[in-house]
C-alpha cells in the first residue's frame, strides 16, 4: 500500500518513543487526535495518488505523526482533521506530491487551523499526567483546565518555572513538544544514521538561543508583558528541539548544498525567536519554518557547491602506465 521510502521509516521510527509518551501524558487524547489525523492525511494523500496509479508514500506517515505531536491535547477533533487535510492536500499533493512541495506539510496545517482557528488551538491545553497522581486523570478533562497556562504564557506572566519539570517533559505543552531527552536522543540517532543534515540542527538551535540571550541582556520584554525571557527555560520551553530535528531537517523542504544549510537553519533560529517575543503568537517556530521553506531554494542559488575530493580510482590506472613505460 506504501511506497517505501528506507530515510522516512527511520524518522517513524525515531518519533515512536516519543509517541508513546504523549500518550503517558495525555492518555486516550492522544490517540483519538492520532487516529484522526492518520486516517484524514492519508486518505487524503490516497485522493491524490489513486487516479495517477501510484502508491501513498511513507512519508505521508512523518507528516502525521509530526503534525499530531504539534497539536493541543484538548483540541476539537474535527480541527485537527480540517489541519492535516489542508496540509496535505494542499501543501503537499498540488505541488505535484513526495519531493516536489516547496512547503513542510505538517506546518502548513498546523499554522492554517492555528490561524483559521486560533481560540480552538490556543485553549485547548490540560495539565498532563506527571508522577504521583492518579491514572484516572487520563479519563477526565475539566473544561476549567483548557485555559490554563503552557510554560511560555508563563514565562509572559513572570512566572518561575522548574528546570526539572522542563527537561522531564511533564509539563504543559502541545502532544509531543515537551519530551525533550526523547527528541534530543532522536536527534542523535537520525545524524548517527545520515538521516538527519546536523548542519541545520546545529545553527537552528544556535541562532535561536543567541537571538534570545542577547534580548535576554538587553531585557527586553514580550510584547504586552513585564517578563523577560530567560534563555534557559526559553530553550526548553515551546517547540523549538521538536521543530529543529525532525521538521527543519525535511530533505524536500530544506536546502542541498552545505552553506545554504547553515543559513538557512540560522534563518529559521532566528525569525523563529524574534516571532515568539515580539509577536502576539506564544510560539513562533512554525512561522520561521515557513519562512525558511520559502527561502530554500533561493539559498541553494546563492551558495556555492560543496567540493569534491579528486578521485584516485582514476589516477591509479596512469600512474601505473607510466612508470611501465619509463622502465
Amino acid at each position: 500500500m506504501f511506497q517505501k521510502q528506507l530515510i522516512m521509516r527511520r524518522v517513524v521510527y525515531s518519533l515512536i518513543p516519543i509517541f508513546a509518551f504523549s500518550i503517558l501524558l495525555y492518555g486516550w487524547r492522544s490517540l483519538a487526535i492520532s487516529a484522526t489525523v492518520f486516517f484524514f492525511g492519508i486518505a487524503t494523500e490516497y485522493v491524490f495518488t489513486k487516479p495517477k496509479g501510484k502508491k501513498v508514500s511513507e512519508a505521508i506517515l512523518v507528516t502525521c505523526m509530526l503534525y499530531a505531536l504539534s497539536m493541543p491535547p484538548l483540541v476539537p477533533l474535527w480541527i485537527s482533521a480540517i489541519g492535516i487535510v489542508f496540509g496535505v492536500g494542499f501543501g503537499k499533493c498540488i505541488f505535484g506530491g513526495f519531493g516536489r512541495n516547496i512547503f513542510n506539510p505538517a506546518i502548513a496545517g498546523r499554522l492554517f487551523v492555528y490561524v483559521a482557528f486560533p481560540q480552538g488551538m490556543q485553549r485547548s491545553f490540560i495539565t498532563p499526567w506527571k508522577p504521583g497522581m492518579p491514572w484516572i486523570h487520563w479519563l477526565r478533562m475539566p473544561a476549567d483546565s483548557a485555559t490554563a497556562a503552557t510554560p511560555l504564557m508563563k514565562i509572559r506572566e513572570g512566572a518561575t518555572l522548574e528546570l526539572l519539570d522542563l527537561l522531564s517533559g511533564f509539563r504543559m505543552g502541545s502532544l509531543g513538544e515537551s519530551a525533550i531527552i526523547l527528541i534530543i536522543l532522536a536527534g542523535i540517532y537520525l545524524i548517527s544514521t545520515k538521516t538527519a543534515n546536523w548542519r541545520i540542527i546545529l545553527s537552528t538551535i544556535s541562532s535561536f538561543s543567541a537571538v534570545i540571550v542577547v534580548l535576554w541582556l538587553a531585557s527586553v520584554s514580550p510584547t504586552g508583558s513585564l517578563a523577560v525571557f530567560p534563555p534557559i527555560e526559553s530553550l526548553l520551553s515551546g517547540s523549538i528541539f521538536l521543530v529543529a530535528i525532525f521538521t527543519v531537517t525535511d530533505p524536500v523542504t530544506a536546502p542541498k548544498k552545505p552553506g545554504a544549510q547553515w543559513a538557512y537553519g540560522l534563518l529559521i533560529g532566528g525569525i523563529s525567536a524574534v516571532i515568539r517575543i515580539f509577536s502576539l503568537f506564544p510560539e513562533g517556530v512554525s512561522f520561521g519554518v515557513l519562512i525558511g521553506n520559502t527561502f530554500s531554494s533561493l539559498l541553494d542559488e546563492l551558495f556555492p557547491s560543496a567540493r569534491r575530493k579528486p578521485s584516485t580510482s582514476k589516477v591509479l590506472p596512469k600512474t601505473k602506465e607510466k612508470a611501465r613505460s619509463l622502465a
